[in-house]
């Protein structure tokens, strides 16, 4: 087995068996080609099948002198992984990511919003403008019900249960769930739908598709990312921000209002509730009242 199969057969492996993203695919994918990067730039003729743990050492310290302890972290999980598929296929015994350790690194909560931010954020959007109207709705929708960046381009109008107050998010790993839209949200989607896109000469294969760009196809995610950027600039914030603070925003500003976190795990399409923990970076006075209010001691 070379190289350029295993790759392939672990990618459909990734998505026919693990059901994930094309974008988790493509970075799992990375760190395999990486990986076979090192062994032609120095001439090392290892296959997936013989490659030791010497190998591979090597080619973890090599990449380590250029990535901060996170990446490192990512790359030598993602290898595992891969490892792990040619055992679980009966081509390998052992792992020879087994004895490598990945260095330990605590979790990164990225900024949050505040409510007052987030206001400025929208209203500095320019609606003299035809995209501006979509970029409301966008924010609107990002913030109001916690999407992800992928879930918000790839949203589709049949997703949009209005008559119910719920919208239909496809996840991770094409994984569905509904969530929750107030008015205020469905009033901005509204307006964009019937006095932007409805105009608008929408490319075949893209009718369905919500948020669409300038040539009526849908928009990509280093788009908003954009979108975003030009605002916190025009706005003076002076925070890192990208569309996942709007999700964490979300995330944070219901459980600071009181929320159940079982509620905001279904919300975000979270499988382990260990996962939603890492957003609530609330302040301690928070849990305090919790504790007041709930506990019979109290």
């Amino acid at each position: 087995m070379n190289w350029k199969n295993a790759l392939n057969d672990y990618q459909h492996y990734l998505k026919i068996e693990r059901g994930l993203s094309v974008n988790s695919i493509n970075n799992y994918s990375l760190d395999i080609e990486k990986l076979i990067l090192f062994l032609k730039t120095n001439t090392i003729k290892e296959t997936p099948i013989t490659i030791n743990k010497d190998t591979v050492q090597r080619f973890i310290y090599e990449v380590a002198k250029s990535l901060n302890p996170r990446s490192q972290a990512r790359i030598i999980s993602g290898l595992k992984s891969f490892f792990n598929y040619l055992i679980f296929e009966n081509y390998r015994e052992i792992n020879p990511m087994d004895l490598i350790e990945a260095p330990k690194i605590g979790r990164k909560l990225p900024d949050t919003l505040s409510e007052e931010e987030i206001n400025l954020l929208i209203n500095a959007i320019d609606l003299s403008k035809q995209e501006g109207e979509r970029n409301r709705a966008m924010l609107e929708t990002l913030y109001g019900c916690g999407l992800r960046v992928s879930e918000l381009v790839s949203l589709q109008i049949s997703d949009l249960f209005f008559d119910e107050n719920f919208i239909k998010v496809t996840g991770k790993g094409d994984k569905q769930r509904f969530v929750p839209i107030s008015d205020v949200n469905k009033k901005y989607i509204n307006i964009y739908r019937q006095e932007i896109r409805v105009h608008q000469k929408i490319e075949k294969g893209f009718e369905d598709i919500l948020f669409l760009n300038r040539r009526g196809k849908q928009l990509t995610r280093a788009m908003i990312f954009t979108i975003i950027k030009q605002l916190a600039v025009k706005i003076n914030l002076e925070k890192s921000i990208s569309p996942h603070t709007f999700r964490h925003s979300f995330a944070t500003h219901l459980l600071e209002n009181g929320a159940d976190l079982r509620a905001i795990q279904q919300m975000l399409g979270h499988e382990s509730i260990t996962t939603t923990e890492v957003y609530m970076h609330v302040d301690r006075s928070h849990l305090a009242e919790v504790i007041s209010k709930f506990h019979p001691r109290n």
